[in-house]
């Protein structure tokens, strides 16, 4: 890998050390260099938001399509760049391994793997072996690449709290850098993620109008992400223009004088 890239793997490691960062997620390269112009220190790339845009739902892409993506968002940028990898496009630990390994090469500081199957989850202990196959895969290649262990049962109504704080302290142990729960929204919930799993790094996915990223900081969040929100509201937005055009012949306001 080249210095540039190297240089951007150790920073965004190092933004996990400390404070709270946040972590915007993008699904094009218009996107990418807007939310850079901005100032965000590093990018988060999101599989729900890159699907609708092409025409898809989240989970209709397939890993090359998806490996496609995050070199054109790596190669768009200076800043560092998180996958959303889903689950890995594999079932079998060492399936699961060898696609890490794609993904390491497209140039991302970061990735994900969920322990979603579908509307149910994996097993824990193959769960806890997908993981461990994803960090000696990491290992293997001598990268500097962050790895997130993400749990999906909130979202899909499977765990509990307390099964939750379990997976995610399992995929710490299994070598996860970070810790993910999308869903989790109760501060009391979120630190006890944060304590159970300390001293490594949290991500909090900010989903709702009434969480705040100042609360999540004094937690003990070490960032916050926004997954598919900005796409959704990009979509809204635009479906809102067209119903505009359609039925009263004109332009809502927030579209006039854009670029």
């Amino acid at each position: 890998m080249s210095a540039d890239v190297q240089a951007r793997r150790a920073a965004f490691r190092a933004l996990h050390e400390e404070g709270c960062f946040l972590l915007p997620n993008p699904w094009d390269i218009g996107g990418v260099r807007r939310l850079e112009a901005l100032g965000f220190q590093a990018l988060a790339s999101t599989s729900a938001g890159y699907a609708w845009s092409r025409g898809r739902a989240d989970g209709g892409l397939t890993r090359d399509e998806v490996l496609s993506h995050l070199r054109d968002l790596c190669g768009a940028t200076e800043l560092p760049v998180n996958a959303d990898f889903e689950a890995g496009f594999a079932d079998r630990p060492e399936a699961v391994a060898a696609n890490v390994l794609l993904a390491v090469e497209t140039g991302v500081a970061g990735l994900s793997i969920e322990d979603r199957t579908g509307r149910d989850l994996y097993p824990l202990p193959l769960a806890v072996e997908r993981i461990k196959a994803s960090r000696e895969a990491i290992d293997q290649s001598g990268q500097n690449v962050l790895l997130v262990g993400r749990t999906e049962g909130l979202l899909v109504g499977k765990s509990s709290l307390e099964e939750t704080v379990g997976r995610l302290v399992a995929y710490a142990d299994a070598g996860a850098d970070c810790l993910y729960s999308p869903g989790v929204k109760e501060l009391s919930a979120i630190r006890a993620i944060v304590s159970a799993v300390a001293p490594k790094p949290v991500n909090v996915l900010l989903f709702d109008p009434g969480m705040r990223v100042a609360d999540l900081a004094a937690a003990g969040v070490r960032r916050v992400s926004v997954g598919s929100s900005f796409a959704a509201a990009a979509w809204a937005g635009f479906a809102e223009a067209a119903r505009s055009f359609r039925d009263e012949g004109r332009l809502p306001s927030l579209t006039q004088g854009a670029p």
